[in-house]
């Protein structure tokens, strides 16, 4: 197979000293800078030198090699150099290697990336419409295609900042997208829309501490490319789930769009939102790479040493071992592509100050080699780590590969995004049969999912939305979703959504259709707030954002995908409604246990910490959950049963209450249960817009498809 140079360009003469293999990436150390790459496989590196214009393109020989990282030391080199690498080695695809020195490649450990991808078909390794495919190799210069890898100082001045340290008990995330939220925010000043800047401005700040969030999850933010599919389109991949850079914060989002800017940005957003005392959750994609298939474009991976960055199949090197969906998996059980994942995490807590991760397709991660171990090196590696086992960490549960789906299977210190919550609620509250079994597992913080293995509530992220799929507007306004913009003709996207639209497909103007379906939101929001667990809102959720039915709106660059702030008086309403619920769950420790509930009695009291109700006032009784028709139930929390804590040990005592839910589509009369529930009990919520709600006679009469909250006022 090939073997070879790229043409020279430029000098070697430039004055390179041996260097360290350590740290990897460009490091300025105020007199020079070291330049450090692993490629076990290559035969040579070139490093690639460029004036400020990206241009006058100038080769170093990195002479050097240390084991399987290749380096040196340039002196006199400054922050805001520009660079790449040309790597050289054997070019046979059926062994697993597709070195081409004709492609300037990026960087893995690049801090900063300026300018784009541009489409050419130089970005290929080999010669696109060949017969042989990928086996033939490609003599075409990528330069003009490739964006720069930037050299950084690091130095920011972060004056004192300092971490919320949000307890899992106290968390509320709000999942947004850098863009997408202030794209169209009139109060954010032009200039800043879209922009790391914007996001952490005023008016979202104060729009996010009054909805009572603790952290904001950030769709990624690691620079990231768009397939050439999509680019062939006049689209991009919008949501960012095809990482580049696991180091660079996307250019994309930086206000002034040129050099390293966008790493000061970051950081300045992140102590702008710490001030507030709001954390910064990153969605990070350590799964897979832009650079996809074997048909995919050589951009840095493929190109520096493509056998061990990615998971080969097994009878030969030329196929990826692909669990994601995306084209390839990235091989952490290579020590040095471990090495990367664990370098580029740690740099984000210590360099950029983020709070937490929440992982992208994280079953991948756990495939050691081939099926999923919780015991996996990735996951003993984060465990051990005393910088990464402190921060929040978050898998999705899933992915594309054998027995992907591992819900309640990842370690102790992990939490999860909660899949059954998100298809209980929505099913329960659309009205199907027998749901209260699942309902109250959900309410109650997935014990049945997360307790076997010494878990807490806390480990369920619960939610009924997120960036994936319906928004919470078109969950009740849709029944079918309406993808056709994504060029797709419509077979894109889950066609599994439980959803609803309350008598007519999309926009309504029937009156009843509308009441019925901000009721239905105001169900699931409510629902959303009190159970156990960690509620997760999708951004623009709590102003009733539409994608116009499309549910997989992750090429929508457009006003589909953005937050809409000129709000109606539905979405005011609906804002307030949002604000009401999250207000109420941060008011009573009984809605964040940090244990499960026993069922056991408190102390000599006759109450149990959780007794569920049966509409005729009773406590439910076995044959009673398994009435497939049943769609109403009572949740009784004594406010004894709220295991929190102060600062210094002391128990915290919560409001008794009483949460009922009725999916059904007839009003129900609801008792409350004589002996066992005594005092002055009130009505603190009803979703039934402008209906009041008391308790008289020893009970409550609850309008079909209402949830409604009690709380005593008396006493506990």
């Amino acid at each position: 197979m090939s073997s070879g140079r790229g043409r020279a360009r430029g000098s070697d003469t430039i004055q390179v000293w041996p260097g360290s293999p350590a740290p990897l990436g460009a490091t300025w150390d105020g007199g020079g800078v070291n330049f450090a790459i692993f490629s076990r496989n290559a035969s040579g590196v070139e490093l690639c030198l460029f004036d400020a214009a990206g241009g006058g393109e100038r080769r170093v020989r990195l002479r050097e090699k240390s084991g399987p990282v290749w380096h040196g030391y340039v002196p006199e080199l400054l922050p805001g150099q520009l660079y790449g690498y040309r790597v050289e080695g054997e070019y046979d695809p059926e062994q697993g290697h597709r070195f081409n020195p004709n492609k300037l490649l990026l960087d893995p450990y690049a801090r900063a990336i300026t300018g784009s991808i541009q489409p050419s078909k130089a970005l290929f390794g080999y010669e696109t419409g060949h017969r042989d495919e990928d086996l033939s190799f490609s003599g075409a210069d990528n330069l003009a295609a490739m964006p720069r890898c930037v050299v950084t100082d690091g130095a920011f001045p972060w004056d004192g900042d300092r971490r919320p340290h949000t307890p899992w008990t106290q968390t509320v995330i709000y999942e947004c997208h850098v863009k997408g939220m202030t794209a169209l925010h009139p109060e954010v000043p032009e200039h800043l829309r879209g922009t790391y800047l914007g996001l952490a401005s005023d008016p979202v700040i104060a729009h996010l501490r009054s909805l009572g969030v603790t952290a904001v999850e950030l769709l990624p933010v690691q620079q990231a490319v768009s397939e050439p599919h999509l680019s062939e389109r006049g689209l991009v991949n919008y949501w960012g789930y095809n990482t580049i850079g696991f180091f660079a914060p996307d250019a994309r989002f930086a206000s002034s769009g040129t050099g390293g800017s966008q790493v000061a940005e970051f950081k300045a957003m992140v102590k702008t939102f710490h001030q507030a005392d709001i954390e910064v959750l990153l969605d990070v994609v350590y799964n897979h790479t832009g650079e996809g298939n074997r048909l995919g474009p050589t951009i840095s991976f493929r190109g520096i040493d493509n056998a061990s960055y990615y998971r080969l199949v097994a009878d030969g090197g030329r196929y990826y071992f692909d669990t994601t969906g995306c084209g390839n998996t990235l091989n952490v059980g290579d020590p040095n592509v471990l090495q990367l994942v664990l370098d580029s995490l740690r740099y984000w807590v210590t360099e950029m100050h983020v709070d937490g991760f929440r992982f992208d397709l994280a079953v991948s991660l756990g495939r050691d080699p081939g099926e999923f171990d919780p015991t996996a090196r990735f996951f003993a590696a984060l465990q051990q780590d005393p910088v990464l086992s402190g921060v929040k960490l978050i898998a999705e549960p899933w992915d594309l590969g054998n027995h992907g789906y591992r819900l309640g299977g990842f370690p102790e210190a992990w939490a999860e995004w909660n899949g059954a919550y998100k298809q209980t609620a929505r099913r329960f509250w659309r009205g199907d049969d027998g749901q209260l079994p699942e309902l109250a597992s959900r309410l109650s913080g997935s014990a049945d999912l997360f307790e076997h293995n010494g878990r807490r509530p806390q480990a369920s992220i619960n939610y009924v939305t997120c960036h994936d799929g319906f928004t919470l507007n078109d969950l009740v306004s849709y029944e079918y979703k309406h993808n056709d913009a994504n060029g797709w003709h419509n077979s894109d996207g889950d066609d599994g959504n439980w959803s609803w639209n309350c008598g007519e497909e999309g926009p309504s103007d029937v009156e009843s259709i509308r009441v019925a379906r901000a009721q239905d939101i105001r169900n699931m929001l409510a629902t959303l707030a009190f159970s156990q667990g960690v509620p997760m809102l999708a951004h623009g959720d709590e102003m009733r954002r539409s994608q116009a039915g499309n549910n997989n709106a992750y090429c929508q660059d457009n006003e589909t995908s953005w937050v809409r702030w000129d709000l109606d008086d539905e979405a005011r309403a609906q804002l307030d409604f949002t604000r009401r619920v999250i207000d109420l769950r941060h008011e009573n420790p009984a809605f964040r246990r940090r244990r499960f509930f026993s069922g056991r009695r408190l102390g000599k009291r006759a109450a149990k910490d959780v007794m569920w109700l049966h509409p005729d006032g009773r406590e439910m009784k076995r044959g009673d959950w398994s009435d497939a028709a049943s769609s109403i139930l009572g949740m009784w929390i004594p406010g004894e049963a709220a295991d929190e804590v102060d600062e210094r040990g002391r128990p915290t005592t919560g409001r008794s209450t009483i949460l009922i839910l009725n999916a059904g589509s007839e009003a129900c009369r609801f008792r409350l249960p004589k002996g066992l529930i005594e005092g002055v009990w009130a009505t603190a919520l009803y979703t039934v817009d402008g209906e009041a709600l008391a308790v008289e006679d020893g009970g409550l009469q609850l309008a079909a498809r209402s949830l409604a909250l009690l709380q005593r006022e008396d006493a506990l």
